[in-house]
């Protein structure tokens, strides 16, 4: 594959290394975690209807969109969006504009590397059985409450202070230690090998859940967690809460608002094909999602607590169906098929896999800007953001119980996702004609994308997004902003966590003031002309 960001002389190894990143960068916690979970929680088939409707009308063309976006930067050596921006608008703000490009993924790192941790931490636990014996869904919960740091006075406490810290520096560490190797060293061979491993170990996950029998005082079997799932409750389709969440989860299951598949395909030239490319990303990802994620946790859940237990389990949230209810299935199992932790390694061997081949992208687009504006070596950029991350984080890890965490999830990892979305659209679809944006995906294509896709585009997918931005706004984002809720909740902000809360906001805000800070420097250091633009730097891609 070529590379137009010929200054930094890299580019993706092969087109299958390509495609595997992409899926890399969409499959994540939240396809094993979050998918079954919100599936089951919001009418199963009615759920799947309006998922699939989301996916055609926001993600498929969010993801052409975001790789054209991204080639279309990458002519111009421009791996970040203050430059894809620029180089799309031709007007002072652009640049500006772009700064949620910036603040929305390395907001994301940070958490999402402390909750992958988790999943490292449990593959550890599952392998040495520290964990066996505690059998019920209370007691594992108590379990994962005290690696997190939340037991409660009078609690069992199983893991010393520093279990979390050791588990999250290490998880940062081999991050960081991927980003610094590059596009094709780093980031294409973590892909070839996680990928492949995080399948493997989905297919056999969901080949022995599948396969289990009705459990004695249960009766309920892993057809019926199927059926729980999926299974249409037509009356649904007239709330609108399951039409947000199924366009909530599109977002969370395809990356798309992040960043990170513009920077990604900066790396591509107008002669390789972004709209086959794209539609097999979203194939994969759409496989490990809901053909695997759909198949694991919530059927083993039905199978040993029934389908009322496994609804109140959904209810308790992602976190305790992964962490706590799928350790304990591991133990029923293993009294008549002694392999329980194995599978133990596997599940949480698949939720890190899924977990890194995301996160390592999140720094991709602010590596990118330092390397391109400043000059600064792939290294030195990855270390010095991977320091800033790990000290940041650690507040993540000491205030969990705060809300801290909570907080940049919402700002950063669901509304800003949205608001980068709709201002891609606009940009790109918009400002640079629906005529450009269109020649401009299907150029060196293997495939013409069908026509109707065009008008999605232009006018659906916008729509769309301003509905859902609009809706958050009024339900969701000014009453947390105003304390009247808080993020992780439906109850306002204690007395007791609003400092942690006022941090968790001031950081935010201090990363867009110096991000607008370094954009400015860089358009100044470069000398660069708003109205007029880059130079292309290999004109030849023009012509493709």
């Amino acid at each position: 594959m070529s590379s137009s960001n010929s200054g930094s002389n890299e580019a993706w190894g092969s087109r299958i290394g390509l495609i595997l990143a992409m899926a890399g960068n969409a499959v994540g916690l939240g396809n094993f975690l979050r998918f079954p979970r919100q599936a089951a929680a919001n009418g199963g088939g009615s759920y799947m209807i309006a998922y699939f409707i989301a996916l055609l009308l926001l993600g498929i063309p969010l993801m052409w969109i975001e790789w054209g976006v991204g080639r279309n930067g990458g002519r111009y050596r421009k791996g970040h969006l203050p430059g894809m921006f620029a180089a799309l608008w031709k007007h002072p703000a652009a640049k500006y504009v772009g700064v949620v490009g910036m603040v929305v993924p390395l907001g994301v790192m940070i958490y999402y590397t402390y909750i992958e941790s988790w999943t490292l931490a449990f593959a550890v636990f599952s392998a040495t059985k520290d964990y066996w014996g505690i059998t019920t869904q209370e007691g594992m919960i108590g379990y994962l409450r005290s690696f997190q740091g939340l037991t409660p006075a009078g609690g069992t406490a199983y893991h010393t202070a520093y279990t979390p810290y050791a588990f999250f520096a290490f998880t940062m560490l081999i991050n960081i230690y991927v980003l610094s190797k590059g596009i094709s060293g780093g980031i294409e061979k973590l892909a070839k090998i996680g990928m492949p491993v995080l399948f493997l170990f989905a297919i056999v996950l969901a080949g022995v859940v599948l396969t289990l029998p009705a459990q004695p005082g249960v009766g309920a079997t892993p057809a019926q967690g199927l059926e729980f799932i999926y299974a249409p409750d037509f009356s649904r389709l007239g709330s609108p809460g399951i039409w947000l969440a199924a366009a909530g989860q599109i977002f969370f299951t395809l990356s798309v608002g992040m960043g990170s598949l513009q920077a990604y395909a900066s790396y591509l030239s107008t002669k390789d094909d972004i709209a086959l490319n794209g539609i097999a990303t979203a194939a994969t990802n759409e496989t490990a999602e809901v053909v695997l994620g759909g198949s694991i946790a919530i059927p083993a859940a039905v199978t040993f607590f029934g389908v009322a237990g496994a609804m109140q389990i959904a209810q308790g949230g992602s976190f305790d169906l992964g962490f706590a209810t799928m350790p304990v299935v591991f133990q029923q199992i293993d009294k008549t098929l002694p392999i329980g932790n194995l599978l133990g390694v596997m599940w949480f061997g698949l939720l890190f896999f899924a977990g890194i081949t995301s996160s390592v992208s999140m720094l991709t687009p602010i590596t990118a800007f330092f390397r391109e504006e400043f000059g600064w070596k792939r290294e030195t950029v990855a270390w010095s953001f991977g320091a800033i991350c790990f000290a940041l984080g650690l507040m993540h890890v000491a205030w969990l119980g705060h809300g801290f965490l909570d907080e940049w999830d919402y700002w950063v990892g669901t509304f800003g996702l949205v608001l980068v979305a709709i201002t891609e659209v606009i940009i790109f679809v918009w400002i640079f004609k629906p005529e450009n944006a269109w020649k401009s995906i299907h150029m060196g294509a293997d495939i013409q994308i069908p026509k109707i896709f065009k008008f999605i585009m232009t006018y659906v997918t916008p729509l769309y997004l301003l509905i859902i931005l609009t809706w958050w706004g009024k339900d969701e984002a000014l009453p947390i902003l105003l304390n009247q809720r808080s993020a992780g909740s439906a109850t306002p902000v204690s007395d007791v966590d609003m400092p942690y809360i006022t941090i968790s906001r001031g950081i935010l805000v201090l990363f867009v003031i110096v991000f607008l800070f370094f954009i400015r420097t860089a358009w100044k250091r470069n000398k660069y002309d708003d109205r007029k633009g880059f130079v292309e730097i290999d004109t030849n891609r023009a012509e493709a």
